[in-house]
């Protein structure tokens, strides 16, 4: 490991029970800790304190919480404990809430019949940290230094495309390039934003109190298709070019997503390296913007654009594009690395 990457591991507090990948934590608690014994929470609010993840075995979905005892299995847990009262999926709590979760990973943190629901991370296989949003929305040329380098003028709005949820991908996923169409692959590391609540016409002052939680993404690209006409979405919805994870924190564990340290990493040599607040249109100007023109679900995501370090904004004569084989690693402070394999 470089000592860059190293001190930018160090820095956020970062580590996690050896063998296991790195994640950065919250300076006052654990990610993923949960919340102590005896800790309440109203059925249908947003969860606090917590750190989610997806669970994924023989092909099926299932809810974690990232704890000091290792990753709980929702449901494993629920199973154990005779609760039939609790979230499933993380799709179950954005759309409904707690609904006795923060009460279920407080007591198997403390009950022995739970033990065998929690599971070692570094043997786990992830899905995406969210399975189902309504709407993936993404941010172009949304950091100053990344419009420099490429040439952009600064938008004077935020300017808005889409991906499709075939583009979802998770931690330790692999991406099988379509080489077959395309040749100019590149990396995108993007802080992700996951809404929590309706918000429709919402203010900038009170459109960070419509987000559920954030994580780590990838905006994976094919150049060469996203010029192809003057719409991006063919180079950016390509099977598998969304991932996210591995976890979603909670919007309370983020003071300022705008003041967010996030690298890239290409066979462990950085490409990218900036702090969220580089960005043009800030989270809450994102949100507030996009709920003007229509209605934000519960679970629609924002990928909120890349800073400068891709290599669509090198020179020509320097441009070597991705190919299968090569393994990126993404990582923003607080929220954890995601890590993927081109095939």
């Amino acid at each position: 490991m470089r000592s860059s990457r190293r001190t930018f591991l160090k820095t956020a507090g970062a580590a996690v029970a050896a063998g296991a990948a790195s994640t950065f934590l919250h300076p006052n608690a654990s990610a993923g800790a949960g919340l102590g014994a005896g800790a309440t929470a109203t059925p249908g609010d947003m969860p606090r304190g917590m750190t989610f993840l997806t669970i994924k075995k023989k092909g099926e979905l299932g809810l974690g919480v990232k704890t000091k005892k290792g990753i709980l299995d929702v449901k494993a847990a629920a199973r154990l404990l005779g609760r039939n009262d609790v979230p499933g999926l993380i799709d179950d709590v954005i759309q409904r809430g707690d609904q006795g979760l923060t009460a279920l990973v407080a007591e198997a943190q403390t009950a022995s019949a739970a033990k065998p629901a929690f599971l070692d991370e570094s043997k786990m296989e992830f899905g995406p940290c969210v399975t189902n949003p309504e709407k993936i929305l993404c941010l172009g040329f949304n950091y100053r230094k990344h419009a420099m380098e490429t040439g952009t003028p600064i938008p004077t709005s935020p300017v808005l495309f889409t991906k499709c949820n075939n583009s979802l991908n998770a931690h330790k996923g692999l991406i099988k390039l379509p080489s077959h169409v395309a040749t100019k692959f590149d990396y995108e590391v993007e802080l992700v934003v996951v809404m929590g609540k309706t918000a429709s016409r919402v203010s900038e002052q009170e459109a960070l109190s419509y987000v559920f939680g954030y994580c780590t993404g990838n905006d994976f690209s094919a150049r060469d298709l996203q010029r192809k006409t003057t719409q991006f979405l063919l180079g950016k919805t390509c099977d598998g070019f969304g991932p996210i994870g591995p976890y979603l924190v909670t919007a309370d564990q983020i003071s300022d997503p705008n003041n967010l340290k996030l690298e890239c990493y290409v066979n462990g040599k950085r490409r990218q390296s900036s702090n969220t607040n580089d960005m043009i249109f800030n989270v809450a100007t994102i949100i507030s913007y996009a709920s003007q023109h229509f209605t934000l679900k519960p679970g629609d995501i924002f990928f909120t654009g890349t800073p400068e370090g891709v290599i669509n904004g090198m020179p020509e004569d320097k441009q070597v594009w991705l190919k299968a084989g090569d393994k990126i690693t993404t990582v923003i402070e607080k929220l954890g690395e995601l890590k993927f394999t081109l095939t």
